[in-house]
């Protein structure tokens, strides 16, 4: 995921309240939020350092638990401004891309030894019902967040689902005639 998506994530936690590393690591983790937006938790210390390096996030203070130094950070009026523009972005964005490094490389599936690339598409199609089954799971711990979250939720499935229709139809394709299957 983007740089972008790590900033928006720190920053926006920011903006709830002072916070130090490990409590946003916590958040991410809780929330399985790795999975919905691809921000992982090792981002976080480094996305911390850099915005405070801009400008965008200072050290509020520092708490010594045990042998270590936290150092818990606030966000700044810059980073606030900052944080609105990555708002603005994100939510004028389409949700979801049609750009795939996974269409780019069905057009030079020929390339691979017989049958193999029928058997990646049908690791795919597992991969996407196990996508299926977590996003389920993740709905019924979220359930009744907010009709926001529903909607997420309700469009993610349908991707899942439409994506699950198309490695069917990959699938059937590329087990028929090879000289109806080109690039």
């Amino acid at each position: 995921m983007s740089a972008s998506s790590t900033r928006l994530l720190v920053l926006g936690l920011l903006n709830e309240g002072p916070k130090h590393g490990y409590e946003i690591n916590q958040v991410v983790t809780a929330g399985a939020l790795d999975q919905w937006t691809g921000v992982k938790p090792g981002s976080v210390y480094h996305a911390l350092a850099k915005l405070e390096l801009e400008g965008l996030a200072r050290t509020f203070s520092q708490e010594r638990t045990g042998d270590r130094l936290r150092r818990v950070y606030a966000i700044t009026p810059e980073g606030r401004r900052t944080l609105r523009d990555l708002l603005r972005k994100a939510l004028a964005a389409p949700p979801h891309s049609t750009r795939s490094d996974f269409a780019l490389a069905l057009r030079w599936h020929a390339l691979l030894d017989t049958g193999e690339a029928g058997e990646l598409v049908a690791a795919a199609s597992r991969a996407v019902e196990a996508e299926r089954a977590a996003l389920a799971a993740g709905r019924t711990a979220k359930e009744g967040l907010s009709p926001l979250a529903d909607a997420l939720f309700d469009n993610a499935e349908a991707h899942l689902a439409a994506d699950a229709r198309l490695l069917e139809d990959l699938a059937r394709l590329l087990a028929g005639p090879q000289e109806n299957v080109r690039g």
